[in-house]
């Protein structure tokens, strides 16, 4: 079996679309005059409730990745469930050779989570803080379980943004 055919088997496997954010920790953490960290996002399919009791989730980053590199440091994360009119959203945090984070995050309306600090997207369907449990090499990526913190449902317009054959998508 080649790459190209798992890789088209597995695009028929409609999927959930969210955005995954962290606060990178400050330079310095002694010193309060250091400059902050600067917030990362990052889009995935690869997205799943683990288990009711306790919450967790789990999300695959590909290794190497500056997501996957800030969570190997950095415990605290959020998952911003999006919604069908936020396939923008999607789509610039999903590019190769993106510019920085900073300038992403830039006209996006968001809040900062009570729990991580990291940033939950305005409109979103469900927002979820995490807490790393555990991380497990598989392959060419890291498979990062998640307690969750908080679970909050801020918005119910729309539908979910699903990923399809290689595309963005709407249900219906």
């Amino acid at each position: 079996m080649s790459n190209d055919e798992f890789r088209a088997a597995m695009s028929r496997l409609a999927a959930g679309v969210v955005l995954v954010t962290a606060k990178e920790p400050p330079l310095d953490p002694d010193d309060p005059q250091a400059p902050g960290g600067e917030d990362v996002g990052m889009t995935a399919t690869a997205f799943m409730s683990v288990s009711l009791d306790p919450p967790l989730v789990l999300v695959s980053l590909r290794e190497g990745s500056r997501m996957d590199d800030l969570l190997a440091e950095q415990p605290l994360w959020a998952v911003s469930v999006l919604s069908e009119s936020q396939r923008h959203i999607a789509g610039r945090f999903a590019m190769k050779g993106r510019i920085s984070d900073r300038l992403l995050f830039e006209d996006i309306p968001y809040v900062r989570g009570e729990a991580t600090g990291a940033p939950l997207v305005g409109g979103a369907l469900a927002t979820l803080e995490c807490r790393t449990e555990q991380r497990v090499t598989a392959g060419d990526h890291t498979l990062v379980v998640g307690r969750v913190l908080t679970a909050r449902l801020p918005s119910a317009d729309g539908g979910p943004l699903t990923y399809f054959k290689g595309r963005y998508r709407q249900l219906g």
